[in-house]
């Protein structure tokens, strides 16, 4: 469906064109929607920063997420989750890691600035896909409360049902691809390599 990232994002950019020269701010989940936000931020003449947040792992399937937190400690649960093993000590645990790998990227990688402040400003919160769609739902509540202009989630792919529930949290939500068949974000990818925490703090700094 993309060839790689490069490809969707600039697919995302052509889809987001009407915000060209309104300075928008685009905000990048890392690490793989780190790259895209760089040459989205370039199209349309914006700025581009991370939105920290991180997925809860399943106890038996760290891949399957059943919610995530955000940078202010804030945390989405899916209704699932405890079908799926998470107790109420199991999930304390979880959130307690994934704080702690936040803090660690924060301070890696924007060491010597703050976040920029999405305040009045037109945000479009990209990935480079959705699958449950946890880290997104953590990310848009958390931005919601800064108070943006224009909340706006652009993904290349994801499932309908994620989409529906992305939907309530935004003002606008751009989606290339919506598959039924949907088992993994890097499925509609020919080349999907891991990004790493060096490129993004390259990218961060340039």
């Amino acid at each position: 469906m993309f060839f790689n990232r490069d490809e969707a994002a600039n697919m995302l950019a052509e889809r987001l064109k009407s915000y060209k020269g309104k300075n928008p701010l685009i905000l990048a989940i890392p690490r793989g929607a780190v790259p895209m936000a760089k040459i989205i931020a370039e199209a349309l003449g914006g700025t581009y920063d991370v939105v920290l947040v991180r997925k809860l792992r399943a106890p038996l399937y760290p891949e399957f997420a059943i919610g995530s937190v955000d940078e202010s400690g804030w945390t989405y649960i899916a209704d699932y989750a405890t079908s799926a093993g998470a107790d109420s000590e199991y999930i304390e645990y979880e959130k307690q890691s994934q704080m702690d790998v936040i803090k660690k990227r924060r301070a890696q990688y924007t060491p010597i600035r703050p976040p920029i402040d999405p305040a009045g400003r037109i945000i479009i919160v990209i990935d480079d896909g959705l699958a449950t769609g946890a880290t997104m739902i953590s990310a848009l509540h958390g931005l919601r409360n800064r108070k943006p202009a224009k909340l706006i989630c652009a993904v290349p792919v994801s499932p309908p049902d994620t989409l529906k529930k992305i939907a309530e949290l935004a003002d606008e939500v751009i989606c290339l691809e919506t598959p039924n068949d949907f088992q993994a974000v890097g499925q509609f990818y020919v080349h999907f390599p891991q990004v790493e925490d060096d490129e993004v703090i390259e990218i961060l700094q340039g």
